[in-house]
């Protein structure tokens, strides 16, 4: 019994050695075209797109990556990326006695090297791994830089060593009918990953992939529905096993570069995640999310003082409400609200709405700056003018909308368009800039 004592004390401190030696470096993905996400993403990255009312999305990377005390961060980025470096290069600055860095590694042409663009994640990662500074048993996180969710990846790590993987994913359990547009994993008992498809686009490729019955009671799923554990798009490499799988020239990590891993035998297991977690992927899921957190209890909690999600500290006033009538809204700082009624909204920073407008299921970007005066563009002033009737929509940032304007979606077909505003997936979008006259209606 001593003896037995002994031996697991040892093998604790033993592990806990073993944790202290690895070093660990994030690398966030900057996305690609994000067309589905257009036209958001008409003059910014995915990462950079406004969420909360204050935040960008790549927030949520570098926030979960910092406090789960892994704050060497790389961030690849490529299309669109002025707001997106201008947000990193004001946002994160550390203490230079913690040793931590937030470092944007753009597209380049090198000489001597590869002329073309990054030509997937996979490809985006193997030409930048000249600056990564690792041991072949640290570790590399790979991340996504466009979903919502809060994660610790310290649990991951751990998890990562228990079982001796080469290649630990992030899992999540989903209903097998979104995985069209996701990764999809076949485990063993053991978490171990038997087989990998990325995008399974035949019901009998997704059939092949359906968590078994067995599982069930395990996760508390509804035994009426068909699940599935798909990828979270956060990878956790070994650095030798990511250096000699970047040595071909597969572009991608789910469509070449994993299938590839596991056919040769690497030891590669799925880390499940069980909390809240969107890919923010499309217009329609980044309007939920953003209107899921005006619920009572929101799926993703953006009160959590001790694991803050960080963003650019922007020293705005307080917001000025007068005389208005709300229900479940979110409102940034430095907004400007006067006698309208809001339901169900997100108001980013600097807003301004003027008095007798009505907002119904709506997000609205804010503004840039403060405008003291109206602009030579024209006669509309910056924001939502006076009388206006709005549903089911997302209002970009510095767009001009004049007074007694009307946008409802009802009886139009999607892709419909007028004046710049496009309906896209049921949701009317308005353009960063635009500006729609008086008694506009789409």
């Amino acid at each position: 019994m001593i003896q037995g004592i002994v031996l697991s004390f040892y093998e604790c401190q033993l592990y806990y050695e073993t944790m202290r030696q690895i070093r660990v470096q994030t690398i966030i993905m900057g996305g690609g075209v994000g067309s589905r996400l257009f036209p958001l993403t008409k003059g910014r990255c995915k990462p950079a797109v406004p969420i909360g009312g204050k935040y960008r999305l790549v927030d949520i990377a570098i926030s979960n990556s910092i406090h789960s005390g892994y704050n060497q961060i790389y961030l690849l980025t490529q299309y669109h990326t002025r707001s997106l470096h201008r947000h990193i290069s004001e946002t994160y600055n550390f203490d230079p006695f913690a040793g931590g860095f937030v470092e944007v590694l753009p597209a380049e042409q090198v000489d001597g090297k590869d002329h073309t663009w990054y030509e997937g994640t996979a490809d985006a990662v193997r030409k930048n791994l000249d600056y990564i500074n690792l041991a072949d048993d640290d570790l590399v996180l790979i991340l996504a830089g466009d979903h919502l969710y809060r994660m610790d990846f310290s649990a991951m790590v751990k998890a990562h060593l228990e079982t001796n993987a080469e290649v630990t994913i992030s899992g999540k359990i989903v209903p097998s009918s979104i995985v069209r547009q996701l990764g999809v994993m076949e485990l063993c008992p053991d978490m171990r990953i038997r087989n990998f498809e990325e995008k399974p686009s035949t019901d009998e490729q997704i059939r092949r992939l359906l968590l078994p019955r067995e599982e069930y009671p395990r996760h508390n799923l509804d035994p009426s529905q068909a699940y599935c554990v798909a990828s979270m798009g956060n990878y956790l490499f070994r650095f030798e096993t990511l250096k000699h799988a970047l040595e071909g020239n597969e572009n991608d990590f789910g469509k070449n570069v994993l299938p590839k891993l596991l056919a040769q035998g690497t030891a590669m297991y799925t880390y499940l995640f069980d909390g809240y977690w969107e890919d923010i992927g499309s217009v329609r899921s980044f309007f939920d999310a953003n209107l899921a957190l005006t619920d009572i209890v929101p799926p993703f909690d953006f009160f959590d003082e001790k694991h803050p999600i960080f963003t650019k500290p922007r020293y705005l006033p307080a917001s000025k409400i007068n005389g208005c009538s709300m229900e479940r809204v979110i409102i940034g700082d430095g907004c400007l609200i006067d006698r309208a009624v809001l339901r169900r909204c997100v108001i980013g920073i600097r807003s301004v709405i003027r008095e007798n407008s009505c907002l119904e299921d709506v997000l609205v970007m804010g503004n840039n700056a403060f405008e003291k005066r109206h602009t030579p563009s024209g006669p509309i002033p910056c924001g939502i003018g006076k009388n206006c009737y709005i549903r089911n929509a997302i209002i970009d940032k510095d767009s001009r909308i004049g007074d007694r304007v009307r946008l409802v979606a009802d009886g139009k077909p999607n892709g419909y368009e007028s004046h710049g505003c496009v309906l896209v997936d049921g949701i009317i979008c308005v353009p960063e800039r635009t500006v729609l006259q008086d008694d506009f209606i789409f």
